[in-house]
């Protein structure tokens, strides 16, 4: 008996048992050209696994998808539409809490989207996984890498600088058709957020308070963006874009949170005015701005004064509010401030 690989069957069975519930012995077996009974066989094993339900009689099962759920689809770029594969591959073979389906399309499209216009690669691979607890999402493409990508168009020295300025949001190297909120949004909706580009890698997690972190690096070319978030989870995509207005009210994206670990890296000083002035920028997009010091050892005088007094001083219609001082960090910070 031919043993069917149920890796590689997990990977299109819950569509195939959407659209095939009365006949999905039959389906199966054109599709991979194995037996009547490894079909079966194979088929058991995906309900014992939860992968699908089995209702009806032997002679005529009816077969559903189970509590695990998983469509993988690879697509032309050129030409894409992002919604199309939602609509269409996705959103019918899930079942998810209405907040969580919303805030998982923001992120499917807008991921897809940017793989289309901004990868400059040939192809995008989706994979979309429902478990118990939480809905995954995995977004690759063969394109130049995101970071590779930040560095060119904005003229920056490495991937962490330029993680820098993703991190602040309103990143786009095209203006004219995009405002630079997909990536950020799609960060803050998940509760695991990690971003693999040329193997350099940056992570994400809800629960902790340091914000992006570096991460263990796939080893492929391109890029890949995974999110997770818990089917429980109380977050909802109106209130994520709310916690980023200064308004409230989620039309405006005018606040931004910067955390200089990732300038220096953690635990390292940060001592002059170059540094500062790539904290400040682009910060004049924005109304409010709260500077992170954690993780941050300690500051110069240069960095301060330049951030605090000059910058500040220039920009009045910019709130700058540092946070997670040491001592010594708040009195220079206040030095500067007092001129």
């Amino acid at each position: 008996m031919t043993r069917l690989a149920i890796d590689h069957l997990t990977l299109w069975i819950s569509a195939a048992a959407r659209e095939h519930s009365h006949d999905l012995v039959a389906h199966v077996e054109e599709r991979t050209g194995a037996s009547r009974r490894a079909v079966q066989a194979a088929l058991r094993r995906l309900v014992d696994a939860h992968w699908l339900t089995r209702s009806g009689t032997s002679r005529r099962p009816v077969y559903a998808p189970g509590l695990l759920r998983q469509v993988a689809r690879s697509y032309t770029l050129h030409g894409l539409q992002e919604d199309l594969p939602w609509q269409r591959d996705f959103a019918p073979n899930f079942d998810l809490p209405p907040q969580v389906a919303r805030m998982i399309q923001h992120g499917f499209t807008e991921l897809v989207n940017n793989a289309a216009d901004h990868s400059g690669g040939s192809s995008v691979t989706v994979s979309l996984r429902q478990t118990p607890s939480h809905v995954q999402l995995l977004v690759s493409d063969d394109g130049c890498g995101v970071f590779d990508k930040i560095c060119s168009a904005f003229d920056i020295a490495d991937a962490q600088h330029a993680m820098l300025e993703l991190s602040k949001g309103r990143l786009t190297s095209q203006p004219e058709q995009h405002t630079g909120r997909g990536l950020f949004f799609s960060s803050q909706l998940a509760d695991v957020f990690d971003i693999h580009a040329n193997n350099t890698a940056f992570q994400r997690r809800a629960w902790e308070s340091t914000g992006w972190q570096r991460g263990r690096p796939l080893p492929r070319q391109g890029s890949s963006i995974y999110m997770a978030i818990a089917l429980d989870t109380k977050r909802t995509l109106d209130q994520v874009l709310e916690a980023w207005s200064t308004a409230g009210d989620g039309i405006e994206f005018d606040q931004t949170t910067i955390a200089l670990r990732l300038l220096a890296g953690p635990g390292q000083p940060l001592d002059s005015r170059a540094q500062a002035r790539r904290v400040a920028a682009r910060l004049p997009m924005f109304k409010r701005a709260e500077i992170s010091f954690d993780g941050v050892a300690d500051v110069g005088h240069g960095f301060a004064d330049e951030l605090f007094r000059v910058f500040a001083r220039a920009h009045k219609e910019v709130e700058l509010l540092p946070t997670h001082m040491t001592p010594r960090i708040a009195a220079l910070v206040k030095s500067a401030q007092n001129g």
